[in-house]
């Protein structure tokens, strides 16, 4: 009943947050002349604060228009190329642009939206023909299409790469490094082309390498605490209604909950800019926040086989790791390159969990495998922000020109 008691409460939430948004209006538009009394630009800010607290984030869009590829500015359009009940494959289509290497982004399927790597698309684009997975709100999705297990995850993977083609080079942001080197590992031992180089990116391969405290919390509850107590029933006047989720909520009540000073003092910087009139701050403040509030829900069965397979039994590093029957040997990989990276201070998936795939691709010739980690980034440094674009981009870059 805890989502349902949400549900209500962010529903009975509304009229108060279109009271301060009013109010915002009332205290904080220059045609207002309230606008002009002692105090009103505290009052508008605190007003706008509360509308934001109290506000639903849906899934954010790309906003990419258009990038500088090839030496020419080229409109960019969306195009979804395929479609699942739990994912779509996404297409950014670069018109007049020269032929490009392909490139599939694996998204992270862990609460927030493929938006998330925003910036990391933006930046790929300018030299590559870029594809992502768009991960489908489970709440949105219907009962009657079924559960959506760790190893449905692994055949999205397969289908995705064949649907790209062989030419195609795949990254993995944090989560999906498990099932994008499970799924190619299991295309390479049944005779299938790969990718031509893999770009694993802050993953979870072997938790425990420098286990982090979300390590820690997956790794000390049994399974039964996980099904009591973070699994929920999605409520009714969603198209998913009665399916078994990790609700988007709680996820997102976890990420505030690593860092809830850091995010205390933002929001008062935030109505602080307000107040001074530092427009620039303050949209800021709201891109970034737009972003990290907008959470999904993720299907049960596909979390809690994750947290089982990944982070209690470790599964892939001890070679036990099992998909529809058929172990996933990544030894069978020999065609592709392999490239991992990480952050210095990710407090995520530490340093060391994804370089453990260079011991299990024993198959790849030292000469085509590469490793760095970027000093001084965190978790969210390693695919967003400036150290990604300056630093960390154009090691990418280079490595797929030189497999490609």
């Amino acid at each position: 009943m805890l989502y349902q008691f949400y549900d209500w409460h962010r529903t009975a939430m509304e009229p108060w947050r279109a009271l301060a948004q009013m109010a915002n209006e009332f205290y904080g538009h220059p045609v207002s002349p309230a606008s002009y009394l002692p105090g009103s630009r505290r009052l508008a800010a605190a007003f706008n604060l509360v509308g934001r607290l109290t506000q639903h984030y849906g899934r954010p869009e790309f906003g990419i228009a258009r990038v500088q590829a090839g030496g020419r500015t080229c409109a960019v359009r969306e195009v979804v190329e395929l479609e699942k009940p739990f994912c779509r494959l996404l297409h950014f289509v670069k018109d007049g642009a020269p032929a490009q290497p392909r490139v599939i982004v694996f998204a992270p399927l862990s609460g927030h939206f493929s938006t998330l790597l925003r910036d990391t698309v933006n930046t790929l684009l300018a030299d590559h023909d870029v594809w992502i997975t768009d991960w489908i709100d489970a709440k949105e999705v219907p009962h009657s299409a079924g559960p959506f297990h760790f190893d449905d995850y692994v055949d999205y993977v397969r289908e995705f790469v064949r649907f790209v083609g062989p030419q195609a080079h795949a990254i993995s942001v944090c989560q999906p490094t498990v099932p994008v080197l499970a799924g190619v590992s299991l295309m390479a031992a049944a005779g299938e082309a790969t990718p031509r180089s893999l770009v694993m990116m802050g993953g979870p391969i072997d938790t425990r390498a420098s286990p982090t405290a979300v390590n820690d919390f997956a790794r000390h509850r049994p399974m039964s605490w996980f099904e009591s107590k973070v699994v929920q029933r999605v409520p009714m006047r969603h198209p998913g209604f009665m399916r078994r989720v990790y609700p988007g909520f709680m996820q997102f009540a976890g990420f505030v909950a690593m860092n809830p000073d850091r995010h205390v003092e933002s929001h008062m910087q935030y109505y602080q800019h307000l107040i001074q009139g530092d427009g620039e701050s303050a949209d800021a403040h709201r891109r970034f926040y737009d972003e990290y509030n907008a959470v999904m829900d993720l299907p049960a069965e596909y979390y809690l086989e994750t947290v089982e397979r990944v982070f209690h039994k470790h599964l892939l590093p001890r070679g036990r790791l099992v998909v529809h029957g058929e172990r996933v040997r990544p030894e069978a990989i020999k065609a592709s390159a392999l490239l991992t990276i990480e952050g210095e201070l990710d407090d995520i998936s530490g340093p060391g969990q994804t370089k453990a795939a260079h011991a299990l691709c024993k198959g790849i010739p030292a000469r085509r495998k590469a490793h760095f980690e970027a000093p001084g980034v965190g978790h969210y440094g390693i695919f967003s922000g400036r150290k990604y674009r300056e630093t960390i981009y154009p090691r990418i870059r280079d490595f797929i020109a030189r497999h490609d």
